[in-house]
């Protein structure tokens, strides 16, 4: 679907009777053509100069050579205009964001970009979350990062589409194997096997497999992955059958407050944090030329998933209550268990806060707030099969060529998503302990009915139907038109396991989402140096069942462990423009120029009440993100440079009241639960205002070979102070409400002595900068030295008691070594 090739170079004799005094033959090197697929499925590609947009292609090979974790941490490296946030804080479960839109493993985040691998959909039907732990890195062939809402690439293509394209027998023959191990206790080995036959037949087959102990306390991460294609072709039919398993088991412990971090670089803030994902995806696809101006693509798939998470957790609830005085029938519990507590109770300095939590579970009296911890679980079980067809035409009107595509899809799912949450309380090392009681919403338990009440047990299905059509007319070999559109209609049914309408708490509920989304864009190219384009599309998401199901003002939910309620939402609408200027100058340079604008109605956003982290999704009228691209590669030589850079304003535009705690500008005062007002021209958390990316490599010679990278970002403001209004005071709020610029720069080396064999080794964060990638404003459960702390301040006037807003960042991993060597068989 993605192929970068070079035209075959073609030489001729002039006329071959000349006489010989003027016989001579003349060789003719053609400019490299590089073509892009711009559908899901195969059958549409055309030349990169004919897209209206400045899509971003890598190979397998650099992938391979760029000694990058993943495809993530590729594209953070490599590809303009994206950066990652390490909120979850494990390696294999960042945020990709592109342009100011997200590809995320949280639910919760609003997401921007759709994934596909092999023309399969890999944005999950639970929440629209991409989990990169589950691409297999060594299967894929290919990259497309294509810029905008286009509509062919269906729903979720609100900022770009990022199309992957795996590998088969034919292209990759032979067999390779591939170890390394790296700091923090890092092992990663990789085989791969390919080849074909005289029958048609070909095969390829890879394995992945790593694990490493984290840099970061109790952050350990176990990743297997296999991927394996058996492919037949006859003349113009090819068919293919595809089998990617996966098992990974990570730990990623999130952000860390400011002056914790400061004490301690690789301590947590609570812990554990544990997500287990396995994974089966099954696609058969298939291909047949019907005959030089007509051909058939299309695809069946199936994919299981199955996501257990743990997260211990601050209770929040718990901040400003009086966690340590036992009173008498505290005590009588405790000795009634037989559990011992201090002889003489200092009601002010018990040492031992976790004995209250234990004494009011056993007395089943309010453990909701008594206890400091929560051991908040949840478990996701999502099917999902689809079907794909599409035709790929060639015709002529009078001198207009036309390249025409016209498919359908169908796309359904089974969601089946429990959670409960276990009250406990924090050890000295920050780690929860369960005292077995349960917010378990329908057993009359202790928390029953409360705001702990985040109990859920729910079915989801969902079903998407998709027509789509594309037409690229050629007036001339320079002037191009591209037009699309696509229709989607999306049906989501929630049914809640625990409670039935009409009871107000209730998930069920039954929404279609409907619409037609249309793309248009044109380029025209004098010359190979310099070429014109631009193109206006429209795209988007329709609300996934977790933001159907926690969409009620009355009912806010606790994400990612709960949900409540589900008031009708409307889809999200992405409007967007782009155009720039780009060219290709003789002896290797291409360069890239462009602006564009996306404007989001009715986005959804996560609005938080005034309940310990609780919230609700909502239609939040209009946001904006808008920029300028610029793009340079060139190579002399043994020598390649390449640099991008983006500078994005992204803003919101409408007006929106949400939770303030944590930010000082909080309607009710620094350290309490107020709001904070959003206004049109807020910049959007999160978001760098500019990102500057640059490459050298040097192939020194045959068997020497370097390489290095640096990234730079800007500054961002931190989630919680999207009214960009946070000034800590020193007392009862700290740290700066957003997050630093940071350059990181890293360094790569290989060794090849005969082509079947390479060394390498790689530094990453080569001058070991201390950064963070993402800021978040909240409470701050604990003091100076990492004690627990209900009260850090006596009580105001209206007996509330402030807490210690602070800013919580996901600091960037320290320096890193790796080595390795990878031996080609043949």
């Amino acid at each position: 679907m993605n192929a970068r090739f070079a035209a075959a170079a073609l030489a001729w004799a002039v006329a071959a009777f000349v006489p010989p005094v003027a016989a001579q033959t003349v060789a003719v090197q053609l400019p490299p053509v590089e073509v892009v697929g711009v559908a899901p499925l195969p059958g549409l590609d055309l030349p990169r100069d004919q897209v209206a947009a400045p899509v971003q292609t890598a190979t397998g090979a650099e992938l391979s050579r760029s000694g990058a974790l993943g495809i993530a941490d590729f594209m953070n490296r490599k590809l303009g205009s994206v950066h990652i946030n390490e909120v979850q804080g494990n390696p294999f479960q960042p945020d990709v964001n592109f342009r100011g839109y997200s590809a995320s493993p949280l639910l919760g985040t609003a997401q921007g970009l759709s994934v596909y691998l092999d023309g399969v959909r890999l944005n999950q039907p639970f929440g629209d979350v991409v989990s990169w732990d589950l691409i297999p890195k060594s299967a894929l062939a290919s990259i497309t990062l294509m810029p905008g809402s286009n509509p062919l690439f269906g729903l979720n293509t609100l900022g770009g589409a990022l199309a992957l394209q795996t590998k088969d027998g034919r292209s990759h023959p032979g067999a390779a194997l591939q170890v390394s191990a790296g700091s923090h206790g890092r092992v990663q080995g990789e085989v791969e096997v390919g080849g074909s036959n005289t029958l048609g037949l070909a095969w390829f087959g890879t394995a992945n497999v790593f694990t490493e102990r984290g840099w970061r306390d109790s952050s350990p991460s176990d990743v297997t992955q296999l991927f394996g294609k058996l492919g037949w072709a006859s003349g113009p039919t090819r068919a293919a059958l595809t089998l990617a398993l996966a098992d990974t088991d990570l730990y990623g412990n999130g952000l860390q407050e400011e002056a914790m971090l400061a004490r301690d670089r690789a301590s947590v803030y609570t812990k554990p944090d544990q997500t287990r994902n396995q994974s089966t995806l099954l696609n058969f696809s298939a291909g047949h030329e019907l005959n030089e101006a007509l051909s058939f693509s299309g695809n069946a798939y199936y994919r299981k998933l199955r996501t257990r998470t743990l997260n211990g957790d601050i209770n929040e609830a718990s901040l400003g209550q009086q966690l340590y005085t036992l009173s008498a029938d505290d005590q009588a519990a405790l000795t009634a268990a037989g559990i011992a507590y201090p002889a003489v109770i200092d009601p002010g300095n018990t040492p031992f806060p976790y004995l209250r939590c234990i004494a009011q579970a056993l007395q089943n009296d309010e453990p909701g707030e008594k206890c400091n911890g929560l051991l908040n679980r949840s478990e996701t079980s999502q099917h999902n099969y689809g079907v794909g067809a599409q035709l790929n035409f060639h015709t002529q009107t009078g001198s207009t060529k036309h390249q025409i595509v016209a498919g359908t899809a169908f796309d359904a799912s089974r969601v089946r998503f429990t959670q409960n949450t276990e009250l406990g309380y924090l050890n000295p090392d920050r780690s929860v302990t369960g005292v077995s009681a349960f917010a378990d919403g329908v057993s009359g338990g202790v928390v029953d009915g409360s705001p702990f009440d985040t109990a859920v047990k729910l079915r989801a299905r969902t079903r998407t139907w998709s027509l789509y059509a594309a037409d690229t007319m050629s007036f001339t070999p320079e002037l191009h038109l591209n037009v699309a559109a696509r229709y989607n209609r999306v049906t989501v049914a929630n049914r809640d396991q625990l409670r039935s309408s009409p009871d107000p708490a209730s998930l069920d509920g039954d929404h279609v989402f409907a619409r037609l989304n249309p793309a248009i864009g044109l380029t025209w190219n004098p010359s190979r140096s310099l070429q014109f384009y631009a193109g206006y599309n429209e795209g988007s998401r329709a609300p996934t069942a977790i933001e159907l199901g926690c969409a009620n003002p009355e009912q806010p939910c606790k994400l990612p462990n709960a949900l409540a309620g589900d008031p009708p939402l409307r889809q999200v609408v992405t409007h967007s423009v782009e155009a720039g200027l780009r060219g290709d100058v003789a002896g290797g340079t291409s360069w890239r120029a462009g602006v564009f604008r996306a404007d989001n109605l009715d986005d959804l956003l996560f609005v938080a009440d005034n309940a310990a982290g609780f919230g609700y999704f909502k239609n939040f009228g209009k946001t904006r993100r808008q920029g300028i691209e610029l793009g340079l590669n060139t190579r002399t030589g043994p020598v390649a440079f390449d640099f991008s850079y983006t500078l994005i304003d992204a803003t919101y535009r409408s007006h929106e009241i949400v939770n303030g705690a944590g930010n000082s500008s909080n309607s009710a005062g620094p350290g309490l639960e107020g709001t904070i007002t959003i206004t049109p021209g807020k910049r959007i958390p999160l978001i760098p205002r500019q990102t500057f990316k640059a490459g050298a490599s040097l192939d020194l010679n045959a068997q020497w070979a370097f390489e290095l990278d640096a990234v730079a970002v800007s500054g961002a403001y931190a989630r919680g102070n999207e009214n960009n209004a946070h000034v800590p005071d020193g007392v009862t709020s700290f740290g700066p409400g957003r997050s630093a610029g940071y350059a990181v720069f890293n360094l790569g080396g290989s060794y090849t002595p005969n082509k079947g064999l390479r060394f390498f080794a790689r530094v990453n964060n080569l001058f070991d900068r201390r950064y963070a990638s993402a800021a978040q404003l909240g409470s701050n459960g604990f003091d100076a030295n990492g004690h627990f702390s209900a009260r850090p301040f006596p009580a105001n006037a209206d007996g509330n008691y402030p807490l210690r807003g602070s800013t919580f960042f996901a600091p960037g991993a320290p320096r890193s070594v790796s080595v390795g060597l990878r031996y080609a068989f043949n």
